[in-house]
């Protein structure tokens, strides 16, 4: 039974588990978890010390890196993942938010070890893939797969709906949330707030300053265009009040993009680069628009209209929620005990009993 299934969640450590503002990986983690205690699972959650949540919370990194720079961030890192896989043989199973890094410690213990891929950050961390692509994987998105590695799924990350209510009118602006970077297009959405008249309010912590001093910067004049700095979850859906859009001209293929979903589940619509995983979480026409350049961007915006605010949310609600997320992770833990059970039988296999 579920019940008795013991399960330890690998959360990142770069920011607390939920995070204040920004952190994508942490925040699913932190729901995987919350879900599997509804559900009655046995749950500890291995993050920052000052992490929130219902699980059995395991620490030895107190903060997140980056939000303390006192902190070394691959002492912390190392320190933090090899803690889980100490406490291996307490769990049947160990599910992993933690990249490449944690591969390298999955053949050393009997426990089996899930890893929700939540993106390829470079070409350079493959060959760890490739060496231990026999082990559980599970994609966030059918579009972001690398060949070769043993997939059981594709499960889509889910949001918390409560965090996110349906907003009650429909506002003037546009909108953009995320990381301050060439890859999500922030120049791009300047571009389409500048053709369309729109004012365009930006907010997300600055990964690339150069990116953001040569190319956003000059921009903000707090008239047309406004930087808001990083937001929470209360600021989203201020900002969500206010949207007439929320504009995502991501430059490269989007692994998932969970503001996306966040910003349809307040009821807002989105405009993305049909690029990557956007044409799964945006259904075209019914929750937003997919569209290759700034010039459509800006034509999506003339037909907004024709977008439901309730289409929008209850599109999350189907198929980007919690409760959606956790059934089908039980279902990849299900099989995976089955493949172990048949493995334990296996005289051959080098854990066979």
């Amino acid at each position: 039974m579920a019940s008795k299934r013991r399960v330890a969640i690998l959360s990142p450590v770069a920011w607390r588990t939920p995070p204040r503002q920004y952190g994508a990986w942490e925040t699913v983690a932190g729901n995987i978890a919350e879900g599997l205690v509804d559900r009655g699972w046995d749950v500890t959650l291995f993050a920052t010390g000052d992490s929130l949540t219902r699980a059995h919370l395991h620490a030895v990194v107190e903060r997140g890196y980056e939000e303390d720079r006192s902190i070394d961030p691959k002492v912390a890192e190392y320190l933090h993942i090899a803690e889980v896989f100490e406490h291996a043989a307490e769990f049947d199973l160990i599910h992993s938010h933690y990249d490449f890094m944690a591969l390298a410690y999955t053949r050393l213990v009997r426990t089996p070890v899930l890893t929700t891929i939540h993106g390829f950050s470079s070409p350079r961390i493959m060959p760890v893939y490739d060496k231990y692509r026999d082990g559980y994987f599970v994609s966030i998105s059918d579009s972001d797969r690398a060949p070769g590695l043993n997939y059981l799924a594709t499960v889509y990350n889910g949001i918390d709906l409560a965090l996110y209510p349906q907003r009650k009118t429909r506002g003037e602006h546009l909108i953009f949330i995320g990381r301050i970077h060439p890859d999500k297009g922030v120049h791009l959405a300047i571009q389409a707030a500048r053709l369309s008249g729109r004012q365009l309010l930006i907010a997300g912590i600055v990964q690339d300053t150069a990116y953001f001093r040569d190319e956003i910067e000059p921009h903000v004049d707090d008239k047309q265009i406004r930087y808001v700095g990083p937001v929470g979850v209360e600021e989203k859906n201020a900002l969500f009040a206010e949207a007439y859009a929320l504009v995502h001209l991501n430059t490269i293929p989007e692994r998932f993009g969970l503001v996306l979903a966040e910003a349809n589940a307040a009821g807002v619509p989105v405009i993305a680069m049909d690029l990557g995983s956007c044409r799964e979480v945006i259904e075209q026409r019914v929750t937003g628009f997919l569209v290759n350049d700034v010039g459509e961007a800006v034509r999506a915006l003339e037909a907004m209209p024709s977008i439901q605010d309730s289409a929008c949310r209850s599109r999350v609600e189907q198929r980007f929620s919690i409760a959606t997320m956790v059934a089908a992770y039980e279902r990849v833990y299900a099989s995976i005990f089955d493949m172990e059970r048949q493995r334990d039988g296996d005289p051959h296999h080098p854990f066979g009993r």
